[in-house]
């Protein structure tokens, strides 16, 4: 361990740690995973959270804290970390290549963990034969669906949709459901437009469900979800699981669709003053995007929030003050264009807390997370987090 590493375990509270550094406000998680859980017991689904965003044990724990329960991951290293602390029931939600499917398989087989894959052509069903050879393991397979016409997938009246079917069955897999992700809800911002997206994605993903049962497939899971959809469906007949990931953290490019509001947003950036240009209106912080991320979600939304938005130390809003340009290790911050509000007092040494635009794409540039809880200065604890493929 270096010196910057044991300087980070001894912190106790948030001023002694090294920056920037990752922090987690527990209140707003707890709040956060407590609001999905409830809508989805409302709806009578199971929910499915997707661990890509925090991909932290502590943060599964409080998502489950009982016995772990069904998730989804984005990654095989993901699978393969969750599967070491207990958890059976995985779904990786990313479509398979073979030496993926192999490499979920094996751990299957180490494990007894059931990892579903996903796949969404002929290629990839026929390429199941080798990996249920290669391995001793019989694949449980999603046939993913394209709801939107946001990524990949079949479209639930594609041909297609059949023949990858019968060859999943061919090559001695399971085929357990359809899967769906409406992520085209990401560039809407009214209630009414995402409870519309929310609809279109039950019902284009129970459509190919009753196609593939109509054709003797039982499809026993239709599974569907993403955050913004999560939130505003209405009425989820006919599906049996919801999925959804950032809603644990949020972020500014949900609080632009209108999922969240500012005080939801449970990560941010410590981030101190290392400088100013009072000519420029600047002040000049040690975080740059090797610390926010490059994602600039918000740019095409109605307000864009640059590369993040500014919070004084014990985590209240700023007002019109974002980072407006990051390069590796700097921030600039400013007062928004057209704004009328002045910079306010951010001396040399002063701590600024930094919102994201993605959380997921924030979180993944760092190690772990300095937990806290509201504008405390404690450091309540240190969360590893998963990263890798």
């Amino acid at each position: 361990m270096d010196t910057n590493e044991k300087m980070r375990e001894a912190a106790q509270t948030i001023d002694a740690l090294i920056t920037p550094s990752l922090l987690l406000d527990r209140g707003r998680l707890e709040r956060n995973i407590q609001r999905l859980a409830e809508h989805a017991r409302k709806l009578g689904v199971v929910l499915r959270p997707h661990m890509k965003t925090a991909k932290s044990i502590d943060v599964a724990r409080h998502v489950f804290p009982g016995e772990p329960g069904p998730i989804t991951v984005s990654t095989v290293a993901e699978a393969e970390y969750f599967a070491g602390h207990g958890f059976r029931d995985i779904t990786y939600a990313v479509g398979m290549s073979p030496a993926s499917a192999v490499r979920a398989m094996e751990l299957c087989r180490r494990t007894g963990a059931d990892v579903k894959l996903l796949l969404d052509s002929v290629e990839q069903a026929d390429a199941l034969a080798g990996v249920r050879e290669a391995t001793g393991v019989t694949p449980s397979v999603f046939i993913e669906l394209d709801c939107d016409d946001h990524r990949g997938g079949l479209k639930p009246d594609d041909p297609k949709l059949i023949e990858v079917a019968n060859r999943i069955v061919a090559a001695g897999a399971n085929l357990v459901g359809v899967l769906a992700h409406a992520g085209e809800s990401y560039g809407l911002s009214t209630p009414d437009a995402l409870v519309k997206a929310a609809e279109d994605e039950r019902l284009a993903t129970v459509r190919a469900a009753d196609t593939l049962r109509a054709h003797g497939h039982a499809c026993p899971i239709v599974s569907l979800g993403s955050t913004p959809t999560a939130h505003f469906a209405e009425n989820l007949e006919g599906v049996t699981e919801l999925r959804a990931g950032v809603y644990m953290f949020f972020d500014l490019v949900q609080h632009g669709v209108g999922v969240c509001d500012l005080d939801d947003i449970a990560i941010s950036v410590l981030a101190t003053v290392i400088g100013s240009k009072p000519e420029k209106g600047w002040v000049l912080v040690d975080a740059g995007w090797m610390a926010l991320s490059r994602d600039r979600g918000t740019a095409n939304q109605q307000i864009d929030q640059g590369y993040g938005v500014v919070c004084d130390e014990k985590g209240r809003v700023l007002e019109d003050v974002i980072v407006a340009q990051a390069s590796q290790e700097h921030g600039i911050l400013v007062i928004r264009a057209g704004s009328g509000k002045s910079m306010p007092d951010l001396p040399l040494g002063a701590r600024v807390r930094i919102l994201p635009n993605h959380a997921c794409a924030m979180a993944a540039q760092h190690h772990f997370y300095s937990v806290v809880n509201g504008d405390s200065p404690r450091i309540e604890a240190r969360w590893e987090r998963i990263r890798g493929w």
